[in-house]
């Protein structure tokens, strides 16, 4: 079964490590029903709006199977809404979701319909959080990166209501076969593996301009042809 284990919400709060001096990471558990908008959940508060929130990252979601990885890794408990995730899900591997597949949650008309469209990229205050929550935060953020689990944002294209324990249901998959681990492979590791994203229809024009970016760069770095004789 693919469902939402935990539905999560954070506000604004101050913090030294962050970069802006606060941050919403810390997000908590709800224990009903909550709304969720095209900005994202009724309750959860983005606090530096330059690299965060608005309608393509509305929701993010994180995959229990890759928190308990993670628990593996750092020989810790990972409890859910830890890696500031909106939406803590179980069953289904969101990172191998093709770009712009689309999820219902909940039930078709009280539910919610969204997209999957960008990813998740680790920041100096995911690492300050761990830390502060009593793990080892050196190379955190690289740590992090190496594997490629990132879970995407999440585009909401109906809106309605969510709790815990609502069934996720894959009802579109484009087809082109490029995944949110691929796209984050391509921004953060592998550059070169940029162009293989314009095949994606709607792709987000901030990360389609780095894609067209790479390749004009690329054709302009090679030798000239050699004549046909």
């Amino acid at each position: 079964m693919q469902f939402v284990r935990t539905v999560s919400v954070g506000l604004p709060r101050d913090k030294e490590w962050a970069g802006i001096g606060r941050t919403s990471i810390d997000k908590r558990p709800v224990t009903g029903p909550v709304a969720v908008g095209e900005l994202g959940i009724e309750g959860d508060q983005v606090s530096d709006t330059r690299h965060h929130g608005g309608p393509d990252q509305a929701v993010y979601a994180y995959a229990r199977e890759d928190l308990d990885f993670w628990e593996r890794e750092l020989g810790m408990p990972i409890r859910d809404g830890q890696f500031g995730e909106n939406l803590t899900t179980e069953g289904i591997d969101v990172n191998d979701l093709e770009i712009g597949t689309r999820l219902r949650v909940g039930e078709p008309g009280v539910g919610i319909l969204v997209e999957a469209v960008y990813v998740r990229t680790p920041c100096n205050d995911f690492k300050g959080w761990m830390g502060e929550s009593g793990y080892d935060p050196r190379a955190w953020v690289r740590r992090f990166t190496a594997e490629a689990r990132p879970g995407p944002y999440l585009r909401v294209l109906e809106t309605g209501t969510i709790a815990p324990g609502d069934a996720i249901e894959v009802v579109h998959r484009p087809g082109h076969g490029r995944t949110i681990r691929d796209m984050f492979v391509a921004l953060n590791t592998d550059r070169s593996r940029l162009p293989d994203l314009l095949v994606v229809d709607g792709l987000l024009p901030k990360v389609r301009a780095k894609a067209e970016e790479f390749v004009s760069r690329t054709a302009r770095s090679l030798p000239p042809a050699e004549p046909v004789a």
